[in-house]
């Protein structure tokens, strides 16, 4: 008995394991790519390539994955339980300990694992522009989102399928992974899936380049000095050596994709002369710019960052290493460290290079791909203390700083070196009290034709943001456009919005414009109200909007009231120009009116719920009571209608 019971048990395991790896072999391709796709993307390409591989290699089940497996009906259990297996392992890679490195696997991945590849770097082909629009879209999203997109896109499977895939992956919210992968597709559109099959996301297609083979010469020969006892001879000549040229002895890295003699400048004069007024048209500027080994270092350390590097990346930006494009900046001793500045088209790079040994090293890069006059006006060379230092493009004539929460204050003239790099300049908080917000006032030069002021602020990114305003609409046919926040009106309205500012660090913002779209006279004389909306658009495309109410009862300086709030829209744009939102107010008498307002299309306001009304025009107000619960909707000249932007819900 106990043997025929031993027979029957270990039968459907055996038939599972050979099941198993028949579905590996067979869609090895499939389940690759998805574990590619699925890993984090501050994962370097090359670590992302191995690990891809070696976690579909390792998702033949064990003795419990079979028992389990076993009970799956088939010929379906297979191929789903070995795509869970590959789900689990790669999301595993989403959650390391607090502090552990982005450079290495998660502990429980740590043990040695085929394939393991010395002295060569592996590299999916590269794609085109609309390849690297959608990895970036695909690094900002979550784990889980990302295999959402690949399931449902590349695998063609239903939604229900792919929730319960997550499911059984212990993803705790598939629904919202689901939701984060159809926004991407409304980004991308129909041409997703071809754009997953490209040779850009094939880990199995692949090229191949050295990297470290003078360090891995250095390393062997160290070694052999160490058995011989001469290494501790030969480390305190080279630490002496090092002292005694003033240069603090640095970790090395590895070689440079490209070397210091290879990299672009651009002529002094190049920005007066051109239509492309952007980073392209930066010259070469700084101390050190003919630094050889110092640009070697930079590039040696953006191409294979030594370990403890201090590597920093704005949202939707790669850190992949400098091509053939890449162009100097900068280079010279700013405070306390020597700092390099590049650009690739897509992107800038700084690098700093502490003057004290005991410090590490820092790469920070950002998007700077169709940067303007005035997104690339300037880049944040230095900052300490709570304050930056920043290195103004040359076509920038005069700059100052004046502070967004004083809008009748002028701005204070702001020192500018030759080289174009400014004193040290305040900051905005970013936590505590908002009771300053510094920004600067640049002002182009007469030689090109943008001669104008704007404003920029910093959010903590390479790339200060540019702020914008438009007006409340006016009497004639055309739509009021963006245009530069200097003037009174634009300084006031910020004045209202600027303490949201804060809430954008981190998220690759281009841009912010404070767009007045209604004015509306309060019922019972209680003054008038402007309706605003706050549009962040980033570096990639996608926004987020804040719908802002003020009145003129409230200081010049308090901050609005928000109404709305939606991210990853194209409202408050040139592509969504159309806007409709409610408010709560009490007039000095105690009783509560409910408010809307819409931009200039709209012709009708209706509203539902525990209030009904009606009324033709752009503006309306009823008497409501406390936590009615209503839907606004407007009707647009052309007969559309028109739903609130981001309104809250329980309203």
């Amino acid at each position: 008995m106990s043997t025929s019971q031993r027979r029957r048990a270990t039968g459907p395991e055996r038939v599972a394991l050979d099941h198993a790896e028949a579905v590996i072999v067979d869609q090895y391709t499939r389940l690759v790519r998805l574990a590619y796709l699925t890993l984090p993307s501050t994962l370097s390409r090359h670590r992302r390539v191995l690990v891809a591989h070696a976690l579909v290699q390792r998702a033949l089940p064990g003795l419990r994955a079979r028992h389990a497996l076993s009970r799956i009906p088939q010929p379906r259990a297979g191929a789903a339980w070995v795509t869970v297996r590959v789900l689990c392992a790669a999301l595993a890679h989403e959650h390391r300990p607090r502090g552990w490195p982005d450079r290495l696997p998660p502990p429980r991945a740590l043990r040695p694992v085929l394939p393991f590849v010395w002295g060569l770097r592996l590299f999916p082909r590269a794609g085109g522009t609309e390849e690297i629009v959608l990895a970036q879209l695909l690094a900002e999203v979550s784990a889980p989102a990302r295999a959402a997109f690949v399931l449902g896109r590349l695998d063609g499977l239903p939604r229900p399928e792919v929730a319960q895939l997550l499911a059984d992956a212990d993803v705790s919210d598939p629904q919202e992974a689901l939701d984060a992968a159809c926004g991407i597709e409304e980004t991308v559109g129909e041409a997703a899936g071809a754009l997953l099959r490209s040779q850009e996301f094939d880990a199995c297609s692949v090229q191949t380049r050295p990297t470290d083979l003078l360090r891995r010469r250095r390393r062997f020969r160290v070694l052999w000095c160490a058995a011989a006892g001469v290494a501790v001879v030969c480390a305190a000549l080279a630490s002496l050596g090092s002292v005694s040229r003033g240069e603090a002895p640095r970790p090395a890295a590895g070689p440079p994709a490209i070397s210091a003699d290879a990299l672009l400048r651009t002529s002094p004069d190049a920005w007066a002369d051109t239509s492309r007024v952007d980073f392209t048209a930066w010259p070469a500027r700084g101390s050190r710019v003919d630094d050889r080994a110092l640009l070697t270092r930079a590039l040696g350390a953006w191409t294979d960052p030594p370990r403890g590097t201090r590597v920093g990346a704005a949202a939707a930006t790669t850190t992949e290493p400098p091509t053939k494009a890449t162009q100097l900046l900068y280079a010279a001793v700013v405070g306390r460290e020597a700092v390099v500045l590049f650009q690739d088209g897509r992107r800038v790079v700084r690098y700093g290079e502490p003057l004290a040994a005991s410090s590490p090293a820092s790469l920070d890069f950002s998007r700077a791909d169709d940067s303007d006059v005035t997104t690339a006006a300037a880049l944040a060379v230095s900052r300490s203390d709570g304050k930056v230092r920043y290195l103004t493009a040359p076509w920038i004539a005069e700059a100052r700083t004046r502070d967004l929460l004083s809008p009748n204050s002028p701005g204070r003239p702001l020192d500018v070196s030759g080289e174009g790099l400014t004193e040290p300049v305040g900051t905005p908080s970013a936590a505590g009290a908002c009771d300053a917000l510094p920004v600067l006032q640049l002002r182009s030069s007469r030689r090109i034709v943008e001669k104008h002021a704007f404003l920029v602020a910093d959010l903590g990114g390479l790339s200060p943001v540019h702020l914008s305003y438009t007006p409340l609409p006016g009497t004639g046919a055309q739509a009021r456009q963006p245009r530069e926040a200097t003037s009174r009106a634009a300084l006031l309205s910020w004045a209202h919005g600027a303490c949201r500012l804060s809430e954008l660090r981190g998220n690759g913002v281009r841009a912010v414009n404070q767009w007045d779209f209604a004015e509306q006279r309060l019922p019972e004389d209680g003054g008038r109200a402007v309706w605003s909306c706050t549009r962040a658009s980033t570096w990639r495309g996608p926004g987020s909007v804040l719908l802002q109410f003020r009145t003129s009862t409230q200081s010049a300086t308090a901050p609005a009231q928000i109404v709305g709030r939606a991210r990853a829209t194209a409202a408050c744009s040139r592509f969504g120009q159309h806007v409709v939102a409610d408010a709560r107010w009490t007039a000095g008498s105690g009783h509560r009116f409910l408010l809307a307002a819409g931009s200039r299309e709209v012709t009708r306001i209706s509203v539902t719920g525990d209030v009904d009304a009606e009324k033709r025009g752009r503006l309306l107000a009823v008497r409501a009571p406390k936590d009615a619960r209503v839907t606004v909707r407007a009707r647009l000249a052309d007969g559309q209608a028109l739903a609130e932007v981001g309104r809250f819900e329980g309203r």
